[in-house]
């Protein structure tokens, strides 16, 4: 079975439909598929539901698809940096599904290891608690979080080879790897593309059987969300 796709475009045309659930990992502007984003962008799908810690920011990342009004509902952890979801959510015009970012990872997480829900103690008595099962376990209040499953996940990786097995760069598989696993389907844009047997099987962090199509994506641009420095000190 092939998985290499010439460009992101071809990769996902025959797979995104209106109002579907999209994954896409990366954490601020680190490890997202901005590549496969601008692809969806492009083919102009609408009212996605996309689960994502957060949405970009304003013109980058999940930010171009707010701009474009292509999402409907965003299920997220931490939307700070993004003046236009702010807006937009304020207006009534985006539904938002706010998790702490723990649970949000568990949900992914369950998702892909085929879990439908879990009991955590995080947020209960808040408003993330409302509506929701709560039970007592050895006297303390859990509440029920279901897994997540999208019908396509989206990944940024920096080596996969040809059977779709990827390695993860550092903080850029933050992620990444629970989306990979939680996806019906799963295209990853890879920055080196190897041969089968390249990479060490204990290097691996996602196997090949969650990816089913990959897109060489050489020399991506990294934009740095947020550049700090401190002065040199002179020798």
């Amino acid at each position: 079975m092939n998985k290499i796709f010439p460009d992101a475009r071809s990769a996902l045309a025959d797979l995104l439909k209106d109002g579907m659930t999209l994954m896409s990992g990366g954490f601020g502007l680190c490890g997202i598929p901005q590549i496969l984003i601008e692809a969806i962008h492009d083919l102009k799908v609408k009212d996605l539901t996309v689960i994502s810690n957060n949405a970009g920011v304003d013109g980058a990342g999940l930010g171009i698809l707010l701009e474009t009004r292509q999402i409907k509902k965003m299920i997220s952890s931490y939307v700070g940096e993004n003046k236009l979801f702010e807006r937009q959510y304020l207006a009534g015009e985006l539904e938002l599904e706010f998790n702490p970012q723990g649970t949000l990872a568990e949900r992914i997480r369950a998702g892909g290891a085929g879990i439908p829900a879990f009991f955590t103690k995080t947020g209960v008595g808040t408003l993330v608690a409302e509506g929701k099962e709560l039970r007592e376990f050895d006297g303390a209040t859990y509440v029920m979080e279901c897994g997540l499953v999208a019908d396509v996940s989206i990944v940024h990786a920096y080596k996969g080879d040809t059977e779709g097995n990827l390695v993860y760069r550092k903080t850029a598989r933050n992620f990444n790897p629970m989306m990979a696993a939680a996806g019906k389907v799963t295209v990853a844009q890879v920055e080196h593309l190897v041969e089968a047997g390249e990479i060490d099987p204990d290097a691996v962090h996602t196997p090949g059987i969650f990816v089913h199509r990959i897109v060489h994506t050489p020399n991506v641009a990294k934009p740095i969300e947020k550049r700090t420095t401190r002065q040199r000190i002179a020798a």
